[in-house]
């Protein structure tokens, strides 16, 4: 597998750290408001990732954390009249609603800044006694940016060049030793939240605690670091400098960073009315068309957000989902018809069950899963990944018919199943949401029955009825199958 890393600026064949295992840190948003589409890609992108190397077989221990102290979760606090506690613990939740939609699967640590403030305290006077940071007379710690010879490394930028000509990351003041150090710790204001340390009640610094986070719930070195571009600098290149000046081991071994989402070929922005958040796109299309859209493209491309590509998106999503629907629907009508066969499984073995002619036809599709393969073995190329998915699509499409054994049908579906779920691509949500709906309604049957309330039990028993679900009531509980 090659995956491109942005601190070597190559493609580099991908070695983790323990056999079997990949430790993976994803910078998350920071929750001040409902998360926006360009948050939505590297959440995408980098589940996607994940994604493919546990299909890979890799033990993957993710983590994304939330940034919940920062200055414009302070600011909405203020406007609001509210603890800056209250709007980050709404905006997670509101987040977590967006993620599921898009289904991105949680992550298997999500840390907050704010609950990591020990450790974050911790690495800060490591630095101090080895020389990388200082306190100023107010109580603010600064990183001693030159002492770390390394700095520069990923993002390409030299040190004397960023004195001449990047002031941006220069912030001046008398406290400083140099215009380029960045503050680790800093004094609070009046209203803002603060907790205890050595130097001054304040807060921490934005990188820090990225640092921390990292240390804590993956180790001192890790396998890959991921976020969007815009993270390369300063933000990662601080980092590195932070965690590997304390811990005295290279950060983490790969890169990865995906591109910018434009909005109509421009750059999105509030000021020309171009912002929109996940929960406005969901008005208009259901986010699998969101989530395929993103993966329409190679993740370091830069990707234009539009009208047109949202419903070429749609339209794409709907021939799979169509194709998936259309085997389960063949497989059924096969199964009543007694082509039932054997049981299948995923792999290149004979099934039981197949005739030799559908055997033949299914060891075609096997080339459509090495190109998959193939393509997310490239630096994850989603774009060649899905275009894969549409050759297994047309195949299906024109290979399977209700004259088709229950075998060679479910060994189909499975294969798709399989693909699209790498991608994140849900094949049956309409038929899942449905047995949700089910299990309420008998949940609810049950309470009616409990109540005596039998008119209120009939009712919904008919209403299921209608919807082609039959009951039966055991001793062990209701079971349900659809007609």
């Amino acid at each position: 597998m090659k995956v491109y890393n942005t601190l070597t600026k190559k493609k580099e064949e991908f070695i983790p750290l323990e056999e079997g295992k990949v430790s993976m840190y994803v910078c998350g948003p920071t929750v001040y408001n409902l998360i926006h589409i360009g948050n939505a890609r590297p959440m995408i992108v980098f589940d996607t990732v994940r994604r493919y190397l546990e299909y890979r077989g890799y033990e993957v221990n993710y983590v994304s954390n939330f940034t919940d102290v920062d200055d414009k979760i302070i600011k909405k606090s203020v406007e609001e009249g509210i603890p800056a506690e209250e709007v980050a613990k709404r905006y997670i939740a509101e987040c977590k609603k967006d993620m599921a939609a898009m289904n991105v699967k949680p992550a298997t640590t999500h840390p907050l800044a704010t609950q990591e403030i020990p450790g974050m305290l911790d690495m800060i006077s490591t630095l101090i006694a080895k020389g990388y940071a200082y306190a100023a007379e107010d109580g603010t710690v600064y990183y001693r940016t030159r002492n770390f010879k390394g700095y520069g490394k990923l993002s390409g930028k030299n040190i004397d060049d960023l004195q001449a000509g990047h002031r941006d990351i220069q912030v001046t003041g008398e406290l400083k030793e140099d215009p380029l150090d960045f503050v680790l710790w800093k004094p609070k204001k009046e209203g803002e939240p603060y907790w205890e340390s050595p130097w001054c009640k304040g807060r921490p610094g934005w990188h820090i605690e990225c640092s921390v986070m990292a240390k804590k719930y993956l180790g001192d070195e890790i396998d890959i670091h991921a976020g969007g571009e815009d993270l390369i600098f300063p933000h990662h290149e601080n980092e590195i400098a932070q965690s590997e000046a304390a811990n005295g081991t290279p950060f983490a071994r790969y890169w990865l960073h995906n591109a910018f989402l434009n909005i109509d070929n421009k750059k999105m922005s509030k000021s020309l009315g171009n912002f929109f958040t996940v929960r406005d796109i969901s008005e208009k299309y259901d986010l699998q068309v969101l989530r395929f859209f993103m993966l329409s493209a190679h993740y370091r491309s830069p990707l234009n957000f539009s009208a047109d590509l949202m419903d070429a998106a749609r339209n794409g999503l709907e021939r799979i989902l169509t194709a998936a629907e259309n085997l389960r629907r063949l497989s059924e009508a096969s199964a009543v018809a007694g082509q039932t066969g054997g049981d299948s499984v995923n792999g290149g073995a004979p099934r039981p069950g197949m005739t030799d002619e559908e055997q033949s036809l299914f060891t075609q599709t096997d080339a459509y899963v090495e190109k998959f393969e193939a393509s997310m073995e490239d630096d994850f190329n989603t774009a060649d990944a899905v275009a894969a998915v549409f050759e297994l699509v047309k195949f299906c499409n024109t290979h399977a018919s209700a004259d088709g054994s229950k075998a060679y049908l479910d060994a189909l579906s499975e294969r798709l199943t399989l693909l699209c779920d790498v991608l994140g691509i849900i094949t049956e949500q309409e038929e899942e949401i449905l047995d949700a709906e089910i299990e309420h309604l008998i949940a609810e049957r049950q309470a009616a029955r409990k109540e005596k309330n039998f008119a209120r039990a009939d009712e919904i028993r008919d209403q299921l009825a209608a919807m082609g679900i039959i009951l039966k009531d055991t001793r062990e509980g209701v079971t349900w199958k659809r007609a």
